[in-house]
């Protein structure tokens, strides 16, 4: 495996996690710009501050997507197993950092949950069942999302590989870093519930 394949491999997930669905789609519907509501993150949970349903949950798939689609394009174009995860974290960081938005993206929940699914469905559907449970139980999106990555990321060690376990355990740690500020307001009592502006 050479050099050169190793970048294309990481310029494809890059590209690939780098479209911010959300700020296009919401600019497509004529709302205002995303960047200017809310938290101005460009991911589905600010969408949702809009009103727009729809809009959030169409964000909240392609978001998810992407990193999925990453994944699967360099498989097919080199079929080397292990240029899967350079994929993976290279769309993880496109979607935090896109070059389109002088490198201010979103925070990768969805992206996280994507890629997790082109390397370990059954860890994906783990991510998916703690968040949907704690989302449901206490409203809180951040909290959620912050529970999810980490027990998600944790089993992979147990029903994938121990080299999937520490990548997608170093996403969850970058995950947890971008929500900051998310988790000082958990601790203060001041975040935001789910279907509050």
């Amino acid at each position: 495996m050479s050099t050169i394949t190793v970048c294309l491999a990481a310029a494809i997930g890059y590209l690939c996690g780098s479209v911010p669905f959300g700020l296009v789609l919401t600019r497509l519907a004529g709302t205002p710009d995303l960047r200017t509501i809310g938290s101005g993150n460009i991911g589905a949970t600010n969408v949702l501050r809009t009103g727009r349903k729809g809009l959030a949950a169409a964000t909240l798939l392609l978001d998810m997507v992407k990193g999925t689609v990453a994944i699967l394009v360099v498989n097919a174009l080199f079929n080397l197993p292990e240029l899967n995860l350079v994929a993976a974290v290279a769309a993880f960081l496109g979607h935090l950092y896109p070059v389109w938005l002088n490198f201010r993206g979103g925070k990768g929940v969805a992206t996280f949950l994507g890629c997790l699914l082109g390397i370990y469905w059954p860890s994906a559907l783990i991510f998916g069942a703690v968040w949907l449970a704690l989302a449901f139980a206490l409203r809180y999106s951040s909290l959620s999302a912050l529970a999810a990555s980490a027990v998600s990321a944790a089993s992979l060690l147990f029903l994938s590989s121990t080299q999937d376990c520490a990548v997608f355990s170093c996403l969850a740690a970058i995950l947890w870093w971008k929500h900051s500020e998310n988790i000082q307001r958990l601790i203060a009592g001041s975040e935001s519930k789910i279907g509050k502006k």
